[in-house]
């Protein structure tokens, strides 16, 4: 499949990839960041894990809906601690974020959501 057919998903990748390190470093900064060591690991590993799925899209690679559902698994998990924190903006903000991108993978992989 084409990359330009993975468009709005690269963008949706990309875009979570950068709310997870912002919630990340915001995390670091909050008084009791060690309640939010999970976070934290979770949104890091998000943000690597969305770059990884956009460029693996990019390429147009026959590996585009394996890797879509690893990101849309990933994306779950992180949308789902930063709920956890919902009083924080930014976890908040994040857990949206995340939970869109793994809607947009899960559509691009094919799977049913």
């Amino acid at each position: 499949m084409s990359h330009q057919n993975y468009e709005d998903c690269i963008e949706e990748c990309d875009a979570c990839a950068v709310m997870c390190e912002h919630c990340a470093t915001s995390c670091l900064h909050e008084q009791n960041v060690f309640d939010l060591i999970r976070c934290i690991e979770l949104d890091r590993a998000c943000a690597v894990i969305c770059r990884s799925a956009a460029a693996v899209m990019a390429q147009g690679s026959e590996l585009s809906q394996k890797m879509c559902m690893v990101c849309a698994e990933a994306c779950q998990e992180c949308s789902q601690e930063c709920q956890k924190h919902n009083h924080m903006e930014h976890c908040r903000e994040c857990a949206r974020v995340c939970a869109d991108c793994a809607a947009l993978c899960r559509e691009m992989a094919g799977a049913k959501v």
